[in-house]
């Protein structure tokens, strides 16, 4: 009964992954026009994600038994894993925000195996690393080769997709938000998977075709939102700005995936979107408002699903309510503390603004 339960939070876990993940992955295709149509665009991430998932076993050999020993991965962790990330990315995905699965999972792995005072942390060391290079590294690419597409499109007006170029254009951006939802299927079935693979319920080639499965379905079903975000609401793309994106971001994300390294492909993605965005309008689109959000979200999903995952050990594996109590009133005195802060600051403007204060 718990294997099944185990499998259920997976899939679901896997659409969630389809919906954040790799949905973003056509947010260049679809936000150029390359794409007009939402449904199509879902369409085809859901199609390659799947045929990614099919070489993504390095992946989930890592996720599996990299992190964390096997020799303390059961079911009921799986469970408990499972439900503490799919519940960080269920939220991420309701709100609309580009989630990284990749961190909501290492970070639920993490926090099982502080409970057992057991990980490997050479191998985390290494992937934590991935995660701050392969963003900065997709922005400085995007960057660099935003200055080159600027200068081409401004001496040969016809490659920002006017008159005969427009055709090849568009192939050419549908062909690399391809190889970028290949990229995630390679990256993130694996997330959904992994802790099965680790527990011996399923093979690594059962789980692969599961995982991919589900992603794509998610992909179909729940990809809307954050495909309009990452698409539409940070910044505009030409369909050669775009193609730039989707190359930048696939590239990175596939040569981790050999590696069988998880990284964060939204962030790559947001990132490399976040580049080409800053060439054009320089640095004021740090200010919007959906990017602060999108970073507060990046920065606090790991270590949410690595608390949920921790306090979920301690209650349903080892009883150790004192623990949980302590986590609980953390958790509550931080809440408060932000609260009170939000409100005092509020108080202080509406004071100066209607002219009382000194």
């Amino acid at each position: 009964m718990l294997t099944i339960i185990a499998i259920v939070i997976a899939c679901f876990f896997a659409m969630n992954i389809g919906a954040s993940g790799t949905a973003a992955a056509m947010g260049p295709a679809y936000g150029s026009g390359a794409i007009p149509k939402k449904r199509v665009a879902m369409l085809l991430v859901a199609v390659f994600a799947f045929l990614g998932a099919l070489a993504g076993g390095e992946v989930v050999r890592t996720i599996g038994s990299g992190i964390i020993p096997s020799s303390i991965v059961n079911v009921e962790l799986v469970i408990i894993i499972l439900s503490a990330a799919c519940l960080c990315l269920f939220i991420a995905n309701l709100l609309g925000i580009p989630l990284s699965t990749s961190e909501v999972v290492v970070g639920a792995i993490v926090g099982a195996g502080i409970a057992y005072q057991s990980l490997y942390l050479d191998t985390l060391l290494i992937i934590v690393s991935f995660w701050l290079i392969t963003p900065f590294a997709a922005f400085l690419l995007a960057y660099i080769f935003g200055h080159v597409v600027r200068r081409l499109e401004q001496r040969y007006p016809n490659l920002t997709g006017k008159g005969k170029w427009r055709l090849p254009l568009v192939i050419l951006l549908i062909i690399s938000a391809c190889m970028e939802a290949f990229a995630a299927g390679m990256n993130n079935v694996a997330n959904a998977v992994g802790p099965l693979v680790g527990a011996g319920l399923i093979g690594v080639t059962e789980g692969i075709l599961l995982g991919g499965a589900f992603v794509a379905l998610g992909a179909i079903l729940l990809g809307g939102r954050v495909l309009e975000t990452n698409g539409k609401r940070i910044t505009s793309l030409s369909l050669l700005q775009g193609s730039t994106v989707s190359l930048t971001g696939g590239s990175l994300v596939i040569v981790a995936s050999i590696f069988g390294l998880p990284v964060p492909l939204t962030q790559v993605t947001t990132s490399a979107i976040i580049g080409i965005g800053t060439v054009d309008t320089g640095f004021k689109l740090w200010q919007k408002s959906i990017l602060k959000r999108i970073i507060k979200v990046w920065i606090v999903s790991p270590v949410f699903s690595l608390v949920l995952s921790y306090a979920m050990v301690l209650l349903f594996k080892q009883g150790d309510y004192y623990s949980l109590f302590v986590i609980v009133s953390v958790f509550i005195a931080t809440v408060g503390i932000y609260s009170l802060y939000k409100t005092v600051r509020d108080e202080r403007r509406a004071t100066y603004d209607d002219g009382a204060g000194i």
